[in-house]
């Protein structure tokens, strides 16, 4: 397990250093890689363009892993996410990312679900429910 961890976390330290530290060591090369907002890259060439083309625009900030869950060949990783774009704007939120792993631990699947980190009850003031007149984030 702590192979796999150390991958995930290699995987974080290559955003967080803007820098390729081993794409094609710890991806397969058919790999599929779904964001919580719904882009999807199928092979890890494809991968590779999108984190050194994302890496132009702007940067991750933090993203710090809370806790791993392991069962047979797959992990999840809970983690809290922020980055800022070149424009100024910042994105945080709270996450997870659903790992699959090949025999060898490579990463041959990874789907990542957001959560909005500013919560509330719409309930607080009663039975009917109030809710906030926003839009919802795209995760």
């Amino acid at each position: 397990m702590n192979e796999r961890e150390n991958i995930i976390r290699l995987w974080f330290d290559m955003w967080l250093k803007q820098q390729d530290l081993g794409i094609d060591d710890i991806f397969t090369e058919d790999v599929v890689y779904t964001e919580s907002w719904s882009p999807k890259y199928q092979d890890r060439k494809t991968v590779k363009h999108w984190f050194d083309e994302w890496n132009t625009r702007g940067k991750v900030l933090i993203w710090d892993i809370k806790q791993f869950f392991h069962k047979g060949n797959q992990t999840i990783v809970e983690w809290y996410f922020k980055n800022e774009m070149n424009a100024g704007s910042i994105e945080e939120f709270d996450g997870i990312s659903l790992v699959e792993w090949t025999d060898d631990n490579k990463i041959k699947s990874l789907k990542e679900f957001g959560c909005n980190r500013n919560n509330y009850n719409p309930y607080q003031y009663g039975d009917q429910p109030r809710f906030r007149d926003e839009k919802a984030n795209w995760f």
